[in-house]
C-alpha cells in the first residue's frame, strides 16, 4: 500500500507554507501533488510592489522554485485551474479534463482583486492589482501612456501608485473614504501620510465615487458622482480583495463569505481543508500573510499526527513602507471600542505614535515615521498587556530600538511573518556568521515575508556583533542516547511528539534505528515523547509535595498546607520527565528544605518566594530564587506554570536543575512574572487521560525495567 495522497489545490503562500511545514515535519508521509492556476512557482505577493517599481522580476520574489518541488518528490501542475470537488469520491477535477483522486485535500485558492460593478470596468486599460500578469500589463502601459488613476488609498493602493510614479507615469489617487488607510490608520497618521506622499509626486482625490469609467474603445477618465472628471489612460483598481470560493461552492462545502473552517481548518466536508484567504475562521477572513502562515503551521502539524493547539485566530497588522515611508499598524485603533492610552506627535523628526487601550489593557497602535516599537506593541497585543507595560517603553528613534533589542527575551518573536525569534537571528549572527540582514534573512526568513520587522532584525544583528563579534565555537558533538540508535536527546524529542507514530516500535522504525526492538532506555524515552500531555496512569504519582509542621509568626500554620495540598489536586495526574519533588515551608523557623528541592516555596515578609533547581544529591545544586508573589493563590499560579514548562520542554528524565540551567534562569522569570504570560501558561494545561496509545504501557514497563 502506497503513501496517502495529499492534494493541494492552490500554489499561493498560504498553502506552500503548509506544504513545506509537512516536508520538514514528516517527509514521508504523503505522495504531494500541487495544482496552480499561475504558470509560476511559488512566489511573495506581497514583493510585487517591488517588481511594479522596476529593477525586480518575478524570479527575485520567488520563494519556492521549479527544483524545490522537484527535491522532495511534489507533483506540481502550473496553469491548471480546479473546477470542483467530489467530497464522497474523493477526487477533484481540472478545466483540462484531469482527474487527481485524493486522501486529504487542502484548498488554497487565496483571494481575486474585487471588481466593483462600474460601467466600462472591463474596457482595455483597466486593471487590477493581484499577480505577476497584473503587473506586466501595468508596465507595458506605462511604455505608451502617462496618466495613471488608481482607485482605492488603502494599502495595496499605495503601493501600486508608488510603482506607478517609478515607472514614470503621473499618478492621481482615488479614495471614497475622509482620509487614506481608514482602516488602519487614524486622521493625524493618514494625514501625516497623506502629505509625505504628495510630496513625492502623488495627487489625491478623498471622498470621490467613482461612478463610470470614460472612453469609447478603451479607457480614458473616470466620472464621480458629484458629477466632476478626471483624465486617465491607466485606471488600476484596489479596493479589495474576494475570496476565490468557486471550487467549494461547486462542491457543496460549506461557504460564507469564504470556506467555513473550524479549529484546525476542517471544512464542512471530511478529509478537506482550508487556509489562507480562502477560508473563513470565526468569522473572520485575513488577506495579511502572518495570520495564513500561523494556519499553514497548525494544519501542517495536524495533518502529520502532531500535538498542536487549535488556531485561536490572529491579530491583523498592517506594515508600510513606501520609498522610505514607515507606517505600522495593527489592533483596535478608534471608535467607541477604545480609548486613546498614549498619543506623540514630533514634527521636527515626522514621527507619530497612538496606542489605544481597553479595559485598562493596550488594544491597538499607530506608528507613523519610526515603525520600530511596531514588533513590540504587537506582542503587547497578543499578551494582551496591561497599559502600565507602556512605562517601561524607550521614548523612540534608533538608540530606544538597541535598547528594545536588548532587553527583549531569547524566544521573543521578532519576525511574526515567519515565527523567527531574537535567539534564531542570534545564532545566526554568531554560530553561522551572518554579517548582514540579508544574510539573516536566508538562514532564517526573518523579514522575508512583509518586510516589516527589518528594522528590528538590524538592530538585533548589531547587538550580536556588539557583543563580541566572534563566531561561537562549534557545538560539541551530539551525544546519542544509547546504542541502538545515533540520534541525541534533543533530536528525538524534535522528532516525536504525541500522536506523531502508532507505537514506539513505528516510531523507531521510522526514524532508522539499528536495533528495531531498542532497549529499555531509548524506548522510554520515546514512548514518553509520544504520550508527553497524557496523565500518569497508575503507580506512584510524578509530583510529590510536602509542608512542614511547624510554625511562623505572622504566617497562619494552615496556610503552608493549604498551598501544599492546592498544588497536589492541581498538579494530580501530570506525566512529567521525572519526578519532581515540592516543598512548601511556612517560614525561616520551618525546616522543609525549600533550597534542596526542585520547587520550593517559601513565606517571605513581602509574600511568598518560589524557588527552583535545588538537588539535595551529587552534584548539590542549591534552588535559585523565580520570584516573589504577595498572596498564595498567585504562588500556586506561578508554581504550576513552573511544571507546564518544565513538562513541556524538558527531555525525559532531565531532573528540574539541569533543565533550569539548559533553559535559563532570565528566561524563566520572563514568562512567570508577567501576569498575562502566567495565565497564558496556565489556560494551556490541559491533562488528558491514556488514550489507548501502547506508549503508555511502554512508559511503565521501561521505568520498572531501568529502575526510574
Amino acid at each position: 500500500m502506497g503513501k496517502p495522497r495529499l492534494v493541494v489545490v492552490g500554489n499561493g503562500m498560504a498553502g506552500m507554507r503548509c506544504v513545506e511545514h509537512i516536508c520538514d515535519f514528516a517527509p514521508d508521509r504523503y505522495e504531494i501533488t500541487v495544482f496552480g492556476n499561475e504558470p509560476h512557482p511559488n512566489y511573495n505577493r506581497i514583493m510585487l510592489s517591488k517588481v511594479l517599481q522596476g529593477g525586480t522580476n518575478v524570479d527575485d520574489i520567488t520563494i519556492h522554485d521549479w527544483a524545490w518541488y522537484t527535491e522532495r518528490g511534489i507533483s506540481l501542475y502550473t496553469g491548471e485551474t480546479v473546477l470542483r470537488v467530489d467530497p464522497g469520491q474523493q477526487r477533484i477535477y481540472t478545466a483540462s479534463g484531469r482527474v487527481e483522486p485524493y486522501d486529504r485535500l487542502i484548498i488554497a485558492t487565496g483571494s481575486s482583486a474585487f471588481m466593483p460593478k462600474i460601467p466600462g470596468i472591463h474596457k482595455p486599460g483597466v486593471t487590477a492589482f493581484r499577480n505577476i500578469a497584473d503587473c506586466e500589463r501595468m508596465m507595458e502601459a506605462s511604455r505608451t501612456y502617462k496618466h495613471a488613476a488608481v482607485i482605492g488609498g488603502g494599502l495595496l493602493g499605495l503601493e501600486a501608485a508608488r510603482g506607478l510614479l517609478n515607472l514614470g507615469m503621473e499618478v492621481d489617487v482615488i479614495h471614497n473614504a475622509l482620509y487614506l488607510m481608514n482602516r488602519q490608520l487614524d486622521a493625524s497618521a493618514a494625514e501625516m501620510l497623506k502629505r509625505e506622499l504628495t510630496q513625492q509626486g502623488m495627487r489625491f482625490l478623498v471622498e470621490k465615487r467613482t461612478e463610470r469609467i470614460l472612453g469609447r474603445k478603451r479607457a480614458e477618465g473616470l466620472q464621480f458622482s458629484d458629477g466632476s472628471r478626471l483624465g486617465a489612460d491607466l485606471i488600476v483598481l484596489a479596493v479589495g480583495i474576494r475570496p476565490n470560493i468557486s471550487v467549494a461552492e461547486a462542491s457543496g462545502i460549506r461557504t460564507n463569505r469564504a470556506i467555513v473552517v473550524d479549529d484546525y481548518m476542517q471544512t464542512s466536508a471530511d478529509h478537506v481543508y482550508a487556509i489562507g484567504e480562502c477560508a473563513e475562521h470565526r468569522g473572520i477572513v485575513y488577506g495579511l500573510v502572518a495570520p495564513l502562515y500561523e494556519q499553514a503551521r497548525v494544519l501542517a502539524m495536524h495533518l502529520c499526527g502532531r500535538h498542536t493547539e487549535p488556531y485561536p485566530g490572529s491579530i491583523p497588522y498592517a506594515q508600510l513602507k513606501v520609498s522610505g515611508v514607515e507606517v505600522f499598524s495593527a489592533g483596535l485603533i478608534q471608535g467607541g471600542d477604545c480609548e486613546t492610552a498614549l498619543q506623540h506627535f514630533d514634527g521636527v523628526k515626522g514621527t507619530y505614535k497612538k496606542v489605544t487601550m481597553k479595559n485598562g489593557r493596550i488594544a491597538g497602535a499607530v506608528l507613523f515615521g519610526d515603525t520600530s516599537e511596531g514588533t513590540e506593541l504587537l506582542g503587547y497585543l497578543k499578551r494582551r498587556a496591561p497599559v502600565s507595560a507602556l512605562k517601561a517603553q524607550p521614548a523612540g528613534g534608533n538608540s530606544s530600538l538597541a535598547k528594545t533589542a536588548e532587553a527583549m527575551g531569547d524566544q521573543d518573536t521578532v519576525c511574526n511573518c515567519n515565527s523567527v525569534t531574537k535567539a534564531a537571528i542570534m545564532e545566526a549572527a554568531g554560530l553561522d556568521g551572518a554579517q548582514t540582514v540579508d544574510q539573516i534573512r536566508e538562514r532564517t526568513k526573518a523579514s522575508g515575508s512583509c518586510g516589516g520587522c527589518k528594522p528590528m532584525v538590524a538592530a538585533i544583528l548589531e547587538l550580536a556583533k556588539s557583543s563580541g563579534g566572534k563566531k561561537a565555537a562549534p557545538a560539541a558533538a551530539p551525544v546519542p542516547i544509547c546504542g541502538c540508535t545515533d540520534m541525541d536527546r534533543a533530536a528525538i524529542r524534535a522528532a516525536l511528539s504525541p500522536g506523531s507514530d502508532a507505537s514506539v516500535q513505528a516510531a523507531m522504525l521510522r526514524l532508522g534505528w539499528k536495533r528495531p526492538e531498542g532497549c529499555p532506555v531509548c524506548r522510554s524515552a520515546a514512548a514518553y515523547y509520544l504520550g508527553i500531555h497524557r496523565s500518569a496512569d497508575g503507580g506512584e504519582p510524578m509530583i510529590r509535595v510536602s509542608a512542614s509542621s511547624a510554625v511562623s509568626p505572622g504566617i497562619p500554620h494552615s496556610e503552608a498546607g493549604r498551598i501544599a495540598l492546592e498544588l497536589e489536586r492541581r498538579s494530580t495526574g501530570w506525566f512529567m520527565p521525572a519526578r519532581v519533588g515540592i516543598a512548601v515551608s511556612a517560614g525561616p523557623r520551618d525546616p522543609a528544605g525549600i533550597l534542596v528541592h526542585d520547587l520550593g516555596i517559601g513565606a517571605s515578609p513581602a509574600g511568598w518566594e518560589l524557588y527552583a533547581g535545588g538537588h539535595m544529591e551529587h552534584p548539590v545544586k542549591p534552588a535559585q530564587l523565580v520570584g516573589v508573589l504577595p498572596n498564595a493563590g498567585d504562588i500556586i499560579d506561578m508554581a504550576l506554570g513552573c511544571l507546564a514548562l518544565y513538562r513541556d520542554s524538558a527531555y525525559y528524565r532531565e531532573p528540574v536543575w539541569e533543565w533550569l540551567e539548559r533553559y535559563g534562569l532570565h528566561r524563566l522569570r520572563e514568562k512567570l512574572l508577567d501576569p498575562d504570560e502566567r495565565e497564558s501558561l496556565l489556560e494551556t494545561i490541559s491533562i488528558t487521560q491514556s488514550t489507548g496509545i501502547d506508549a503508555q504501557s511502554d512508559i511503565h514497563s521501561e521505568e520498572r525495567t531501568v529502575g526510574i
